[in-house]
């Protein structure tokens, strides 16, 4: 016998409760419990997961793994993000802004794969047949294995699945299925769990790669329970300005290659195209011989990027001068300049400050603060920086430059764009082993930075 079950479910972090409350306990946001039902039923071969058509218990030795064994979307910059291309039997998740390009790009991938004779599947939750249509005759997407399907019901979609055999599938949005064991509304906490759980069992089983489009929330998170992200193999987001034409898609969880590793791509008319030189586009507008502005390197994933900071110091009447950045950790550029006021001498404390990572790129790495160091002085200062010098470093609360790693990569893409000299810390210095085609300053404090840089 069946058995009905109401409970309250917060649509923020997925807390459950028997009782209605108006703050949930758990996130403390307020008026996020939603009355949802379910139906329990017993244990079915429909419910198995794919664990139970193996043994149980295997020696190490006799397990067989294919560690090569990736579809190649030969779309560069996709495959980058991935970790070398799609992985079989694997769940990803991609988050991203309405309209920044993930339907875009996932019909992309589907019908490069398609082109390779490989059997795909798409999946509208949101969109008709005819519209999706529209889409794929505008990026070119018309291959004979390609297969579209609109509809909502996961039972409808796995049964489509099973009787189509597709080795990709691509999901569009995971928020618009739901299965009909659920009385909850589509979108809820207890249908996107269940359904990101049957497709990655399915995924399992079947060795079917599946890709699942997610919303995302105000705050720029993928909506729904964070359960979500740690039940797929991969998180990938898609970011991106609406007033740009490029979009970054980072890795943000990814089981089968690097994290923190981003895929840049230009909107054209024809779809989204790879840039693979992104260094360049970021650097393409940079105003030369003005000051507040430096090139920095950062490291995303296993490549490096130069990008352009700037920065606006000018004097307040305020009691509280302002601290505002953009593409940088906020409470790092506090810090960093509270290290000038005091080991440079510069008088900040009356000064509003506006850092900025110029092309809309997310930063997060320490090897930028020497640049961002560098960057306030010559906007407080009114010196420029020579246009061919790049900074790397970090600082510490005491004003030394410490060392950073993955060196000699930066060095190398600095010298393949033209820079002439870079500030580094000292002791990065003494650790390389090649000779350097351009011109490196050893810094270990700020004082040598400022000789160096205004000298």
């Amino acid at each position: 016998m069946s058995k009905e079950k109401v409970f309250f479910t917060c649509q923020n972090c997925g807390y459950q409760t028997p009782k209605w409350m108006g703050k949930c306990p758990e996130c403390t946001k307020w008026h996020s419990l939603i009355e949802e039902k379910t139906v329990e039923v017993k244990p079915s071969h429909k419910h198995r997961s794919f664990h139970d058509e193996q043994s149980l218990i295997q020696n190490i030795q006799d397990i067989e793994c294919d560690q090569t064994k990736r579809l190649q979307t030969k779309l560069k910059e996709f495959d980058r993000v991935l970790g070398g291309g799609i992985v079989e039997g694997s769940l990803t998740l991609i988050g991203g802004d309405p309209g920044i390009g993930k339907s875009t790009l996932v019909l992309q991938a589907l019908n490069a794969l398609s082109r390779q004779k490989c059997r795909v599947l798409y999946v509208s939750g949101e969109e008709s047949l005819e519209q999706t249509k529209l889409r794929a005759q505008r990026i070119g997407a018309n291959e004979t294995t390609l297969f579209v399907l609109a509809e909502t019901l996961l039972e409808k979609i796995m049964s489509a699945i099973e009787t189509s055999k597709p080795k990709v599938i691509a999901i569009d949005s995971v928020q618009t299925v739901y299965t009909s064991e659920i009385e909850s509304a589509p979108g809820s906490v207890s249908q996107v769990r269940e359904v990101v759980i049957r497709l990655m069992y399915l995924a399992k089983k079947r060795g079917i790669a599946a890709y699942v489009i997610g919303h995302v929330t105000k705050d720029g998170a993928i909506a729904g329970p964070r359960v979500l992200e740690h039940m797929v193999d991969t998180v990938l987001y898609f970011e991106g300005d609406g007033s740009q034409s490029y979009r970054i898609l980072r890795a943000v969880k990814n089981r089968f290659g690097s994290t923190n590793e981003i895929g840049v791509f230009e909107m054209r008319e024809s779809g989204l195209e790879g840039v693979d030189n992104p260094s360049e586009l970021f650097l393409s507008e940079r105003p030369l011989k003005t000051p507040g502005s430096v090139v920095v390197s950062a490291i995303e994933g296993t490549r490096p990027l130069l990008v352009e900071l700037q920065a606006l110091v000018t004097p307040t009447t305020l009691a509280l001068p302002r601290r505002t950045s953009i593409g940088v950790d906020a409470n790092r550029v506090s810090l960093l300049v509270a290290v000038l006021d005091k080991k440079a001498g510069m008088s900040l404390f009356n000064q509003d400050i506006y850092v900025n990572v110029a092309g809309g790129l997310r930063i997060q790495e320490p090897a930028v603060d020497l640049g961002i160091i560098a960057v306030v002085s010559s906007s407080y200062l009114n010196k420029e920086i020579h246009p061919k010098l790049l900074c790397v470093g970090e600082v510490g609360l005491t004003g030394e430059i410490r060392a950073v790693s993955h060196m000699e990569a930066r060095v190398q893409e600095a010298s393949r764009l033209g820079f002439e000299q870079m500030l580094l810390p000292a002791s990065n210095l003494k650790k390389m082993k090649f000779k350097s085609p351009i011109d490196l300053c050893p810094i270990s404090n700020l004082d040598e930075m400022m000789d160096k840089l205004f000298q």
